[in-house]
């Protein structure tokens, strides 16, 4: 930075659980589009810091090379060094935002290839537009003080300011890069969600039927019987709706055990506390009425499910 030189066909849905009848829904992370999103918010700490170093570094250097000249006989003026640091730094932290956000993208770019040639073509772009900028700076404040500034300009002098441009872009970009990196895993750490604490078993529940688009929430209560139909489940109601829903009945049956929701069939569970009624066939086989009038019928393989329901029927 020191001029030494010069100075499906149906949409698929699944039932959703929720603690006590309000809907869970998926959290989402927020992000902020755009090359220069870096302009707001919490990028002022990088800008601020990477401002702090350069300028820390441009003062020692310009009273260093006072320092120099003074020891070589010259007298010792620390004000034109100052000029030719603070002008290149000045243009160096303009460049702050725009290099964060180029650095937020080489950071997303999966391909190295790609990573590496936008690194190489931002350090060139880097160093013409501070090469470009700090002897225009330079040449309008001497304009001002009634002067005139010769950047003397070479081959010689370019890559001499090239080189340093080199060092200046690694080191911010890569200093970006980790300041960048850390606050994400950061953010990330807080935004967590916590694990979900276990539910009383006594707890009620509401189950939400997400179908496509829209929510249908019901108790578990009213459900009279779920039959499967093929990749869906189909929930029967006691006030005579129904809902098909993408799904296996393993699941629900996995579910809504705890609700008393038992398997009667080999495609049918059924909510025995709300039967009313258990008829017997001779073929083993059994038929369910309901509190609200429907019946459904049961296989004798799972006949054991409503042995209860047939012991109290007997006492009764």
């Amino acid at each position: 930075m020191t001029d030494v030189k010069d100075a499906p066909n149906r949409p698929a849905a699944k039932p959703v659980w929720d603690q006590n009848g309000q809907a869970r829904d998926e959290a989402r992370s927020a992000g902020t589009n755009g090359w220069l999103r870096g302009t707001i918010g919490e990028d002022w700490l990088i800008y601020a810091a990477v401002s702090a170093v350069a300028v820390v570094i441009g003062v020692v250097g310009a009273l260093s090379t006072a320092d120099d000249i003074a020891r070589r006989g010259g007298v010792y003026d620390p004000r034109t060094p100052l000029l030719w640091d603070m002008t290149s730094i000045a243009v160096i932290i303009l460049l702050t935002p725009a290099l964060l956000a180029i650095v937020r993208r080489i950071r997303r770019e999966p391909v190295l290839a790609m990573r590496i040639a936008l690194a190489v073509a931002t350090i060139i772009v880097f160093s013409a537009v501070h090469i470009t900028g700090m002897v225009w700076l330079r040449k309008f404040i001497m304009f001002l003080a009634g002067s005139a500034y010769d950047f003397r300009f070479s081959l010689a002098t370019v890559l001499y300011e090239f080189r340093k441009d080199v060092v200046t872009c690694v080191l911010i970009g890569g200093g970006m890069w980790l300041m960048d990196a850390r606050r994400e895993a950061q953010r990330a750490l807080q935004v967590a969600p916590p694990p979900p604490a276990a539910s009383p078993p006594s707890t009620a529940q509401t189950i939400w039927l997400r179908d496509g688009t829209k929510s249908i929430r019901i108790e578990p209560r009213d459900i009279l019987w779920i039959s499967s139909a093929g990749n869906y489940i189909e929930y029967s109601l006691a006030d005579g709706s129904s809902h098909l829903i993408r799904g296996t009945l393993a699941s629900a049956e996995s579910e809504l055990s705890r609700f008393n929701l038992a398997r009667i069939h080999r495609t049918r569970l059924a909510n025995l506390g709300r039967v009313t009624g258990v008829q017997s066939k001779p073929s083993g086989d059994f038929d369910l009425t309901f509190d609200s009038g429907h019946t459904v019928g049961g296989s004798r393989r799972y006949r054991n499910a409503v042995a209860s329901l047939e012991r109290n029927d007997a006492s009764a």
